[in-house]
């Protein structure tokens, strides 16, 4: 750090030495203005009190972790997350959160959290999937009801929640684009004699398998044509670089429910 030049906000990683914490805590390193303040694991982690750098050890103490800290990424386990969301309003610290999985009540309470404290919420972080939202809202709202939205996603054998909430906000960016409301269309499941495919219905197909880190295309299908817009990721890279962006674009920001889109100026909030 240079003289004159501001102190890097410290940031706690929660789920510091999951899969994805790994890759944020790397990200962190290649940030300017930020750098890991400390790292939370789960209880009864086999490596608590690990030295990750200078002065942070992977601890089990959220409060103390906050203390610690001005801000926080999360990716844990939903009920880990509200704990720590909790914690975080109490203390008044802003939140990047990538958990997915989220029941209605769960996302209710979040939103309820988001009035005292920074929130910056996405199902995913990366910057191309995020243009892709966009993209996809924009094709809804162009092509209108002569196409069919159908969306498939793909993801590694592990993943404990389907489908993924990526594909499901691309569902609501297709919900968006034509006016309606993704719970009043979406078609999760196709069995036995279903029937014609009801009029703009938002179908979601889940494959698994692999160590695949994600796929996930939005097909548009009209009569003799159709138009495919498709991410497919290789690394977690991207998300954690996302996620610290995310990060940096939250100081000083006031209490409210952000997400990805906002943070990269796709739309306004």
């Amino acid at each position: 750090m240079s003289e004159g030049e501001p102190a890097a906000a410290r940031v706690l990683v929660v789920g510091a030495l999951g899969r994805m914490g790994e890759r944020v805590r790397a990200a962190l390193e290649e940030a300017s203005g930020l750098e890991l303040g400390a790292a939370l694991e789960a209880p009864g982690h086999p490596a608590l009190g690990r030295a990750l750098a200078e002065g942070v050890r992977v601890t089990d103490d959220a409060k103390a972790a906050l203390a610690a800290c001005e801000l926080a990424i999360v990716f844990a386990t939903p009920e880990a997350t509200l704990a720590l969301l909790r914690e975080a309003a109490a203390a008044g610290r802003p939140c990047v959160v990538g958990t997915t999985g989220f029941s209605p009540a769960q996302r209710a309470e979040i939103e309820e959290l988001a009035a005292r404290l920074p929130l910056v919420l996405a199902a995913n972080f990366s910057v191309a999937v995020n243009v892709l939202f966009h993209l996809a809202r924009e094709a809804a709202k162009r092509l209108g009801p002569g196409f069919d939205a159908e969306i498939v996603e793909l993801h590694h054998a592990a993943k404990v929640d389907a489908p993924s909430g990526t594909a499901l906000r691309l569902g609501e960016a297709i919900a968006e684009g034509r006016g309606q409301q993704l719970a009043e269309r979406v078609v999760l499941h196709r069995e036995g004699q279903t029937g014609p495919r009801p009029a703009g219905a938002i179908g979601i197909q889940t494959l698994r398998g692999g160590d695949n880190p994600g796929e996930h295309t939005a097909l548009f299908l009209g009569r003799g044509e159709r138009l495919e817009l498709a991410h497919r990721s290789a690394t977690r890279d991207h998300f954690a670089r996302g996620a610290v962006r995310a990060a940096a674009w939250l100081r000083g920001r006031p209490p409210g429910l952000y997400d990805m889109e906002q943070v990269l100026g796709l739309r306004n909030g």
